[in-house]
């Protein structure tokens, strides 16, 4: 068991909070194993609507421990291929984060570095504090990048804008974040918490099923065909029709209510 990951689950809502502040939470081989079981567990857990990821004290994620770069023992294993697949493997994180059938929000507070961005990248939003600033940071340590980064701050903001960043390892600030599309939203700090995991619970407390296929939709249209998009589309909805949540929603609108939504 490891304190680098710390979890909470209440009102449906997941909580992973990385948990290195001295190190403004630099990943670490516990913390990224952690995670990867945190995040395949939630995904089947009928009582988790929804997935915050953070980070503890005043960053997010400074990304790999330089530390352990210098010590050459951050990837583990001897040969290159032994190296290249412990990375892989722990690289699921983004995966999971980006394809788990729930709603995942990154709460950003601080820097979010190199293979920390990663993570806040894969997440499906991103509300950052007032005091955020972004890097890819992979240049200033001679790596070329991890995690996704370089898919998902493609899709994100385009190719000749992420070959900047990634290139320069350009330091964003909250505000120039958002102007990109790079974080959902922009709050004081002081107001973070609130905010996100109200956004958070809101979520949670919707009709998940249809949410799960609405995340289907959106990574599908990252690189599908518009024929195969409105294939699937025309599943997912009609699907989603079936629920108990749609005819809830059905009769809350008629009768001009608020829908009770229960997952089913």
């Amino acid at each position: 068991m490891t304190t680098d990951l710390l979890e909470t689950i209440k009102d449906g809502v997941a909580v992973l909070t990385m948990n290195r502040p001295d190190r403004l939470n630099a990943m670490s081989r516990p913390m990224l194993d952690a995670m990867l079981e945190a995040l395949a567990r939630l995904a089947d857990d009928p009582e988790v609507g929804a997935v915050v990821l953070t980070g503890a004290g005043r960053g997010f994620c400074a990304g790999g421990d330089v530390k352990a770069m210098a010590e050459g023992t951050e990837l583990g294993g001897t040969t290159m291929e032994e190296k290249a697949q412990a990375l892989r493997s722990r690289m699921e994180t983004s995966r999971l984060l980006h394809e788990m059938p729930k709603p995942t929000i990154a709460m950003v507070r601080g820097a979010a570095a190199g293979a920390g961005l990663s993570l806040a990248l894969a997440c499906d939003m991103r509300v950052a504090g007032d005091t955020a600033r972004f890097g890819t940071a992979f240049a200033r340590v001679g790596y070329s990048g991890d995690f996704g980064g370089s898919f998902f701050l493609t899709q994100l903001v385009g190719t000749a804008k992420a070959r900047e960043l990634y290139y320069t390892a350009e330091l964003l600030d909250a505000q120039q974040a958002l102007a990109l599309g790079l974080v959902n939203r922009v709050v004081p700090d002081a107001g973070l918490e609130e905010e996100t995991m109200a956004l958070a619970r809101k979520i949670a407390n919707g009709p998940r099923v249809a949410l799960r296929y609405m995340k289907r939709n959106m990574n599908a249209a990252e690189s599908g065909s518009l024929k195969e998009q409105l294939d699937l589309e025309a599943w997912h909805h009609t699907r989603t029709g079936m629920t108990e949540d749609h005819r809830e929603a059905a009769r809350a609108f008629v009768e001009k209510r608020e829908p009770v939504f229960k997952g089913r």
